[in-house]
């Protein structure tokens, strides 16, 4: 049974507070109004009845079949021993018949409780017809409909007595009915309400995790590249300060420049992760807007590696049938960049690279491969990160030492779907 709330409670006890106010001031109209003639029961029984049938409504949600129970038998014996009071009673009914459609979680039990007292109610309304049907006439009191002819005044007065009851019990049965309905679906429009937010916040939380991996994968992307690519410098110029003080000078400037490239991708790292502002709601300018790296920028790798001690060669094989979309283009040069990093660090001095760029009409294809030693063992951050970029870019990646030595990174890039979203 759904938990009553503190006001459903008040309500209940308020509702039958009303109806036994107003079945008292029924009850009294009723007796001096004399609806039952001589027959009429006394004043106290009315009193009674009023009570038991208020009463139990303000329990009517806890012990909604109970409560219909105790109304309707109140009401039949009222009735039957001409208590001075009809309206309260009506009305005590429908709210009792239509609580245990609204609020009974059992839904077998409450039919079966409805259909009983309905059936119940109509077997009595067909009884006392039947009796008043075959009344003596000598015994018919004054004022009673006539019962002469085929559809006399008797006749009429019955048929819209059963209609007046199918309407009523038929209402309270119907509107108990779509009220549980509702409230099953408010119910798990509310539950559904609540699994969407926690899904929202889930959300937002794996955003902001994979937000932070990004950030991660491309800080390391620039600082393990420039930070090993200064350290192989300074190692250079180390060993030669003594013998060659102008080759020392050379290395120091390409450290220096390596500094201020590492410092430059970094400002670029962070203005392509913030979103930019304006004052007036128009483009950013051109010297502050994000830039990223694409194929055009391997070159440049190439040639950072030569100058850092590792001659490394570059070639494009093929020509792209589409212009592969930006985010596949700065992952290929994240890869080729960490895949460089990697052979610098471990390789050893007499390694060479190679640096390959494949189109056809429906891949791109990067592969680094490197010569002497076939890398540092149990894979770090770097090709973990390499993995993500490929996976993000929908493409494959296979990286492992190659049995003629050294080391092979290949990435492969379907190019199909966006071909088809030029289309």
């Amino acid at each position: 049974m759904p938990k009553l709330t503190r006001a459903q409670w008040r309500s209940d006890i308020v509702l039958a507070a009303v109806l036994f106010v107003g079945g008292l001031l029924s009850a009294v109209l009723s007796a001096v109004a004399g609806i039952y003639g001589d027959q009429q029961a006394e004043f106290v029984l009315a009193v009674l009845y009023v009570a038991v049938l208020s009463i139990p409504l303000a329990f009517r949600r806890r012990w909604p079949s109970i409560v219909a129970v105790i109304v309707s038998a109140a009401y039949f014996f009222a009735v039957t021993l001409r208590v001075p009071e009809v309206y309260a009673g009506n009305i005590a009914m429908f709210i009792a018949i239509y609580t245990v459609g609204a609020w009974s979680t059992n839904r077998r039990r409450a039919t079966i409780v409805r259909a009983a007292i309905i059936l119940g109610m109509f077997a009595w309304l067909f009884v006392v017809m039947f009796q008043d049907a075959t009344m003596p006439v000598d015994q018919v009191p004054e004022g009673f409909p006539s019962r002469t002819g085929a559809f006399s005044p008797f006749v009429a007065s019955q048929l819209l007595g059963l209609a007046l009851n199918a309407l009523f019990f038929g209402g309270a049965y119907f509107f108990g009915e779509r009220s549980h309905q509702q409230r099953l679906q408010r119910t798990a429009l509310e539950e559904r309400t609540a699994e969407l937010e926690a899904e929202r916040e889930i959300t937002a939380a794996q955003a902001v995790a994979l937000d932070r991996v990004r950030i991660a994968r491309e800080l390391h992307d620039v600082v393990a590249h420039h930070v090993s690519l200064m350290g192989v410098q300074a190692g250079v110029a180390r060993s030669v300060i003594d013998r060659d003080p102008d080759k020392s000078r050379e290395v120091l400037s390409g450290i220096e420049e390596s500094a201020r490239t590492s410092l430059r991708e970094l400002r670029q790292l962070l203005e392509t992760l913030r979103t930019p502002d304006t004052a007036d709601g128009g483009e950013p300018s051109t010297d502050t807007a994000p830039t990223t790296h694409g194929l055009a920028s391997i070159p440049s790798l190439v040639a950072e590696a030569s100058a850092a001690g590792l001659p490394t060669t570059f070639a494009v094989i093929g020509e792209p049938a589409v212009e592969p979309p930006p985010l596949v283009q700065v992952n290929l040069f994240r890869i080729a960049q960490e895949a460089l990093t990697n052979a610098r660090r471990h390789a050893g001095p007499a390694a060479t690279a190679d640096v390959r760029v494949r189109f056809d009409d429906t891949t791109v294809e990067l592969e680094v491969t490197n010569t002497g030693r076939r890398g540092s063992g149990a894979p770090g951050l770097g090709q973990r990160g390499m993995r993500e970029r490929a996976a993000v870019s929908g493409g494959s990646i296979e990286m492992g030492p190659r049995t003629r030595g050294g080391y092979l990174v290949r990435v492969r890039v379907p190019l199909v779907e966006v071909e088809v979203a030029h289309a």
